[in-house]
């Protein structure tokens, strides 16, 4: 394991008091926390890029189409954090996985699709047909979306890898 891994899991460790044990497995509480760092580094990186990146309000002409600032500074974010959550994810919360990186990275590539996909379609479902108001729906989706996608990393992406 890199410095830089076993530093990291050290300090996501640190959080994981006795109480949590019989409670919580480690795996579990490592995803969650390595989830909750990747979110509020997407959270940052959008700041930056929109605001001093991009710029507040411009239109970003491609030629074939014209994208919003919003917009533009989402798809530059998603890099960015696609392979900051990979790197968490094998490195902390699924690292004895026996899996080589260019089949995690495909597997967690589809697994990523996937949740795209399962989140527009729970919104569509409880906005457009239930009736739900979409701020219940989003949270609820977003619920659904994380249980996807820790079965996702330990059944399929990183399969084999043992909680520690």
């Amino acid at each position: 394991m890199s410095p830089l891994a076993s530093f990291v899991t050290r300090a996501v460790d640190a959080f994981y008091w006795r109480r949590l044990e019989g409670m919580i497995p480690r795996q579990l509480f490592r995803y969650a926390f390595c989830g909750g760092l990747n979110l509020a580094l997407d959270a940052m990186w959008y700041f930056v890029i929109y605001h001093f990146v991009i710029g507040e309000g411009r239109l970003i002409d491609l030629g074939f189409v014209a994208v919003s600032a919003p917009i533009a500074s989402l798809f530059l974010v998603f890099p960015i954090t696609f392979f900051t959550g990979f790197w968490l994810n094998r490195n902390v919360a699924f690292r004895t996985s026996p899996l080589r990186t260019r089949t995690q990275l495909l597997r967690y590539a589809l697994s990523v699709a996937g949740a795209i996909v399962l989140n527009y379609l729970c919104m569509k479902l409880f906005v457009n047909v239930a009736g739900i108001w979409p701020t219940p729906a989003k949270i609820l989706t977003s619920g659904l979306s994380a249980v996807y996608s820790f079965l996702a990393a330990r059944c399929f992406t990183f399969r084999g890898a043992a909680e520690n």
